[in-house]
């Protein structure tokens, strides 16, 4: 009984051959894409080796390296392209622009040509592969072609490539974080200037603010849908890293060109590992911008920075730093900066004076300054706009009116007001999803937060992250937030299991010293425990990915409204302990006069209704003044409303005080009790109710609990010296009261 041999593993496989329709990461134009396994090569002999590389013209090119060696794959690459030309010239084709390089294992190589002619362009990216195994089998050069030539050139002259020749203006913007929303605020500046604008990015194609195709349009097909709307006059093209790696450029070129930042994500897919290397695709859209364009590039990132070495159109430099060595460098080069200066957003240029556009407070998608990387967007999106040649004022005006809500860039830093049984919580709603965006996120929930409240998280991403971004995560929310959850996105698993994913943020929180998270199937679920959870000025924010629609609804029905710039505004000073009228608060008490004092503070208060803060102050003007008696109800009503630390203790002093002068002990005393309960080591509290304790007709005792509070809390060296001694004294007075 006879069997079949055992088939040896191809010595070349062709593992992919793919057509790029556009700019790419090898040329600037349409190229076939070939990926090659070469295990035979990489493990044949030296002298195998040898032979190839003399019958392709590499006599003199080196040593062939061990098998198996890095120094081989070197080899390897250059034998690919050597064959890659031979096939072409074959098949007729004696000019053909080719690229190889190395890709991540050792025995791949990829190699890249452009093309014109589908049908002919694809049977020569299959074409190499044979005519590689046919020369390692020991064939000459020109019988290991031949054969494969004649099938390129048998190949049907069929259509050329689908990349569109933009024959209006055409913004392309890049970047690992912010892309999206500096795609739509460049809109909305577009827009400002009355031009028919349509966008594409990974909500879908818009054209004047109504989607058209929802979905993630970030790609050629977006780019084609955009500019072949009907009556667009400008477009405005996010272009993922995914797109140009599989596809292309969806367009021939751009008028500008912008990269916001390159950081770790989506490693590990198609053939990119580092971050240098994803710098390296996000670099497509700059060298494709037209020498007379703009490239708009942000100058705090080197990676990003470094782009301006290979590109033909005129750099544009962004960042917060007017003094960063990249300003000067790109106006040396004929270039322009934007950047703050003297908290204005400010164009520079090399022999002009600054011009400030607006002031960054007045900017609503900055957050009141929260938002350092909303910042560097809308920096971003400035040059753009200019670049693209809008004018002045347009750019100007759409900065300040473009919001971060709902419905002017939905899903990103979007912030509401939550009323609950214990009072009101912060929600953001953002996509933070990597670890870049995360550490934006818990930025503004940090500044959000009212003082002493609490950063509650609905941890959450996709499943194409490495182990090692999936544990930062989890350690920057163990390390950042009060309160974490896990909530899933079962649409965004991409080949993990919820149980690996969770596993894998649970490794970074603990790092962070964070033992346990509860655990929740959905991003809604996740935000409904993380609310549930707060009191009164805590933040509840979620990673949002998958269910933006479902929140929003879920938001309305509980009455939540959206925060407007002035309401962001009120919780960033809050979150300092100050109120949004706190210049004027503190000029009202630099007022001489106690009742043009209290005008003021009553003018406050009108112009303030219900603010617990200003009845505050509106109460100790009247006690001030020696109004005891309008003073308290005022006290009482501040309280009532929420008055929150560090005002509320001290009204409860005030409010104390007044009753006492008002000969109120008892209620006097029932106040003061309460605040020293909570403020144990205050001496002014202690001070306050020794007083209340006093005209209540207890003396001894107000002495005693004065002493005692003295000794735990001075440091004066003397008190330090009697310690022994004061707190004997203070106990045989509570001993002898009437002593």
């Amino acid at each position: 009984m006879s069997s079949e041999p055992a088939q040896s593993p191809p010595s070349v496989r062709t593992e992919e051959v793919r057509l790029l329709e556009g700019p790419n990461l090898y040329f600037p134009r349409p190229a076939v894409k070939v990926t090659l396994a070469l295990p035979g090569y990489l493990a044949a002999s030296p002298d195998q080796v040898h032979a190839v590389a003399a019958a392709v013209g590499l006599r003199r090119r080196g040593q062939p390296g061990a098998p198996g060696s890095e120094q081989r794959q070197q080899v390897l690459v250059r034998i690919v392209e050597r064959v890659a030309r031979s096939v072409a010239a074959a098949a007729g084709t004696k000019r053909l622009g080719v690229r190889t390089r190395p890709a991540g294992e050792t025995d791949v190589v990829v190699c890249a040509f452009v093309w014109r002619q589908r049908g002919r362009a694809q049977a020569l990216g299959e074409a190499i592969g044979p005519a590689l195994q046919s020369l390692l089998d020991g064939q000459p050069l020109a019988d290991a072609v031949a054969p494969h030539a004649a099938a390129v050139t048998a190949a049907p002259r069929s259509d050329g490539p689908r990349v569109v020749t933009p024959r209006i203006p055409v913004a392309s913007i890049t970047g690992t974080n912010g892309k999206t929303t500096t795609t739509r605020l460049l809109a909305h500046i577009c827009m400002t200037a009355g031009l028919t604008t349509g966008w594409s990015s990974t909500d879908g194609v818009v054209v004047q603010g109504e989607t058209i195709e929802p979905g993630d349009y970030s790609g050629p097909s977006g780019a084609r849908a955009v500019l072949d709307a009907p009556g667009v006059q400008i477009g405005i093209l996010e272009t993922a890293r995914g797109g140009m790696l599989l596809r292309g450029m969806g367009v021939t070129h751009n008028d500008v060109s912008v990269v916001t930042n390159v950081s770790a994500d989506h490693l590990g897919l198609q053939g990119i590992d580092t971050v240098d290397q994803l710098a390296e695709v996000k670099a497509i859209v700059t060298k494709a911008t037209k020498p007379g364009g703009w490239v708009v590039l942000n100058g705090e990132d080197p990676r990003v920075w470094a782009m301006r070495a290979g590109i033909r159109a005129r750099p544009w430099v962004f960042t917060a730093d007017p003094s960063a060595p990249a300003v000067r460098e790109a106006l040396g080069a004929g270039g322009r900066a934007t950047t703050v200066l003297d908290g204005h957003i400010t164009v520079l240029t090399h022999d002009g004076v600054p011009d400030r556009l607006v002031r960054v407070v007045d900017l609503p998608m900055a957050l009141s300054g929260l938002s350092h990387h909303n910042v560097l967007n809308a920096l971003a999106g400035a040059s753009a706009a200019l670049g693209l040649g809008i004018a002045r004022e347009f750019v100007v005006e759409g900065l300040r009116t473009f919001r971060p809500d709902d419905l002017l860039n939905p899903g990103r830093m979007n912030t509401y007001t939550v009323p609950t049984e214990r009072g009101e919580v912060t929600v953001v709603v953002d996509l933070a999803h990597n670890e870049a965006g995360l550490e934006a996120l818990l930025d503004v929930s940090r500044g959000l937060c009212a003082p002493g409240g609490r950063v509650h998280l609905a941890l959450g991403t996709a499943g194409d992250r490495t182990d090692e971004i999936l544990q930062a995560l989890g350690e920057i929310a163990g390390l950042r937030a009060d309160h974490v959850v896990a909530a899933h996105k079962a649409a965004y698993l991409r080949g993990r299991t919820e149980a690996d994913l969770e596993a894998q943020l649970r490794i970074g929180l603990g790092h962070a010293g964070v033992a346990d998270i509860a655990s929740y199937p959905t991003e809604l679920s996740g935000l409904q425990a993380c609310v549930e959870a707060a009191d009164d000025g805590d933040v509840a924010a979620v990673m949002c990915h998958a269910e933006r629609a479902e929140i929003t609804q879920w938001l309305r029905s509980l009455s939540a409204t959206a925060d407007d710039e002035h309401a962001i505004r009120r919780k960033v000073v809050r979150d300092r302990g100050e109120h949004e009228a706190e210049e004027a608060l503190t000029a009202l008490w630099e007022v001489e006069d106690p009742r043009e004092r209290i005008r003021l503070a009553q003018d406050l208060a009108t112009a303030h209704p219900d603010d617990a803060r200003i009845t505050y102050e509106l109460a100790g003007a009247h006690d001030a003044a020696g109004e005891e008696d309008l003073a308290v109800p005022l006290y009482e009503r501040a309280l009532a409303a929420g008055l929150r630390e560090p005002h509320r203790h001290r009204a409860q002093i005030q409010l104390a005080s007044s009753l006492r002068n008002l000969g109120r002990v008892q209620a006097a005393e029932s106040v003061i009790d309460d605040v020293a309960a909570r403020h144990p080591d205050s001496l002014g509290v202690a001070a306050f109710r020794a007083l209340v304790q006093h005209d209540s007709g207890h003396p001894s005792q107000a002495l005693a609990d004065l002493l005692t509070a003295v000794v735990a809390a001075s440091t004066d060296p003397d008190v330090a010296r009697y310690r022994r001694a004061l707190t004997a004294s203070a106990d045989a007075l509570r001993a002898d009261p009437q002593g």
